[in-house]
């Protein structure tokens, strides 16, 4: 009898070895081989034309119906989700632990269930008993949702089987589920590929709509094999820091709608809390001009976020090595700003500390920020408060011309609605939106002559 082969595998990016070595090959993360039971090879005694069964093939143009949705109760999930949960559909959230991942679905599980459908809640990561203290704290302890706490797939599918299948299955979380079939530890790689398989196709073939609870790495991403992102229909990442109230359901995948829309949330002692004016946390209500601070109207999706962008300038004497700190923004980007400002602009910061922050634990990757963040830093190091009844946006090119972003109008009217009356905008946005009056610059330069009166 052949000996079987060992090997190791990546629990990182699943990447396979025949020898264990300290680092992966492939992604270069230290420490992540683990050694699995090897797979039996089945090699194929004749080509493979022939004794199937033929597909039925239908055209491009067939008409076919939109997938039914079923409300979450939760408006901001359901935006998130691109309207509601679909019959037979698998979706992965992860996110750090402790921001509230659990709170959510409990929470949806429950307003599903009082609604009269057949909510399943499997944890493999608590008892029942603090499943079910926990929805008496919030509120939910008489909501109708079949509980258990297990973690072996086998015996979760022949529970499910008993009965007529649930309208949502929730797993929390993957990461502990075990498969006997596999000879390995619960978390590698073979066991959440294998239980995640197992459990979609439960979902595919029954009509549940599958939710999975995914762990994160150190840098944010869902741990595991990045083949589990493939597998489901729906990736969700659950951001936001402990320290902060707000919490930002964020869509990366989605096979039945967008990856443009977010939910906003705000941990409260009742639970996640939706929130419907999301600017109302990230702007900071001053009775005094403060020099440094810019507002900035962020899109996410089809929805507005005004966010406040802050910078602070330290002039050195010493001559040291000044520093660059960004939260929430790019640093290259930072860097690029601030070349343009000295290259086209005449203003030096090679003597001066520069730090950027964008309040309320925002993260930025929107580049219609660049002209709010260069008016942040001339307010700075002129020590002139910007006006607090504007708004900007625009994206600032290495020769300083500024350039126009996308939805100027739609940032426009969510400006209005908050009371800013005065905005600063790409000398190309002509649309005007009524109650705020628009001042163009073709180049950084010219805002640079306006705020520090110049000419």
């Amino acid at each position: 009898m052949a000996k079987a082969k060992r090997k190791f595998v990546c629990q990182q990016c699943g990447s396979v070895a025949s020898r264990w070595q300290g680092q992966c090959e492939d992604c270069g993360e230290w420490n992540s081989l683990v050694e699995e039971a090897a797979e039996t090879v089945f090699a194929a005694k004749h080509h493979l034309a022939g004794g199937g069964r033929a597909l039925q093939l239908v055209a491009l143009d067939s008409d076919i119906a939109l997938p039914d949705r079923t409300s979450t109760g939760i408006a901001e999930f359901d935006r998130a989700l691109g309207g509601g949960l679909v019959a037979g559909s698998a979706t992965l959230i992860g996110g750090d632990p402790g921001i509230g991942k659990s709170t959510l679905l409990l929470q949806a599980s429950a307003r599903v269930a009082m609604r009269g459908l057949s909510v399943a809640y499997i944890s493999g990561e608590e008892a029942a008993d603090q499943v079910r203290l926990r929805a008496q704290r919030l509120g939910l302890g008489r909501a109708p949702v079949q509980l258990a706490a297990a973690t072996s797939v086998r015996d979760i599918l022949t529970t499910l089987d008993e009965g007529p299948p649930p309208a949502l299955l929730v797993i929390d979380s993957i990461q502990t589920m075990h498969s006997d079939l596999i000879d390995s530890a619960p978390g590698t790689v073979s066991q959440v590929r294998a239980c995640s398989q197992e459990l979609i196709r439960f979902a595919k073939s029954r009509g549940s709509a599958l939710v999975l609870v995914g762990h994160v790495t150190k840098d944010g991403s869902i741990a595991g094999p990045r083949v589990l992102e493939h597998m489901v229909d729906t990736v969700l990442a659950f951001e936001g820091e402990r320290s902060h109230q707000y919490r930002i359901l964020r869509a990366i995948k989605n096979r039945f709608g967008g990856t443009d829309e977010i939910g906003v949330f705000a941990m409260v002692s009742e639970g996640l809390e939706e929130v419907a004016n999301p600017s109302a946390l990230f702007l900071t209500h001053r009775d005094e001009s403060v020099t440094g601070a810019t507002v900035f109207p962020a899109l996410e999706g089809t929805r507005p976020v005004l966010v406040e962008i802050q910078a602070l300038v330290v002039r050195l004497a010493s001559g040291a090595t000044p520093r660059r700190a960004v939260v929430g923004w790019d640093s290259g980007r930072l860097a690029m700003i601030l070349a343009v400002l000295e290259a086209r602009c005449g203003l030096s910061f090679s003597t001066c500390e520069v730090y950027l922050n964008v309040a309320g634990g925002y993260r930025l990757s929107d580049p219609a920020a660049d002209l709010a963040v260069a008016a942040a830093l001339i307010s700075a190091l002129a020590e002139r408060p910007a006006p607090a009844d504007v708004v900007l946006f625009g994206e600032v090119a290495l020769s300083g011309e500024i350039r126009p972003v996308a939805h100027a109008p739609l940032r426009l009217r969510e400006s209005t609605k908050l009371g800013f009356t005065r905005a600063c905008v790409p000398a190309a946005v002509s649309d005007g939106v009524t109650g705020i009056s628009l001042s163009g610059y073709r180049t950084l330069a010219q805002l640079v002559d306006q705020m520090l009166g110049r000419g």
